[in-house]
């Protein structure tokens, strides 16, 4: 057994449909792990909206680790806009606990729309309501501790590791 280095590695470069919305994530830790975690699902792109990132913040460089360079990202103002201008193409989700979400692990791809927009809402207030209202589907991280939420970029990776299982063994068929 020999441990690979980033330059040995044999993982297969496929490139997810997958946008992330970041709803007025702030924390620049946050944003930095997103970056990277964006970074290693190959997602299509990250949209910010409400807050713009400060990417000359050393601590979202550090967390980022240069991802922030290779990633493409934009930052909106409208976020409802820009839902409802790709929706025809998308699906929406926001990883929200809500009294209709399911879990993320119950998440169908279907191939009928080209992306999924995956909504990941503010460290403290969650996802607003109306990106809540016009998503297609809300999901939710099973949780088996005393808390019912997570850090958002934790929560970014977990939900990202179940999508893409499902739209990677989708494609393979």
């Amino acid at each position: 057994m020999e441990q690979l280095t980033h330059f040995d590695e044999k993982f297969n470069k496929e490139k997810s449909p997958v946008i992330l919305l970041l709803d007025n994530i702030t924390g620049e830790a946050n944003i930095g792990s997103i970056f990277r975690i964006a970074d290693a699902f190959n997602v299509e792109k990250i949209v910010f909206s409400v807050t713009e990132p400060n990417l000359d913040s050393r601590r979202l460089q550090k967390t980022a680790r240069n991802t922030h360079k290779s990633v493409l990202y934009e930052f909106i103002q409208d976020a409802p806009g820009f839902i409802r201008d790709l929706k025809d193409n998308s699906s929406v989700y926001a990883l929200e606990i809500t009294s209709s979400s399911i879990p993320v692990e119950n998440f169908q791809y279907s191939e009928e729309k080209k992306n999924v927009i995956l909504i990941l809402g503010n460290e403290v207030s969650g996802i607003n309501k109306e990106l809540l209202e016009i998503s297609d589907k809300h999901l939710h991280i099973n949780m088996f501790g005393q808390n019912s939420s997570m850090n958002v970029a934790q929560a970014a990776g977990i939900a990202l590791y179940e999508i893409s299982k499902t739209i990677f063994a989708f494609t393979k068929k």
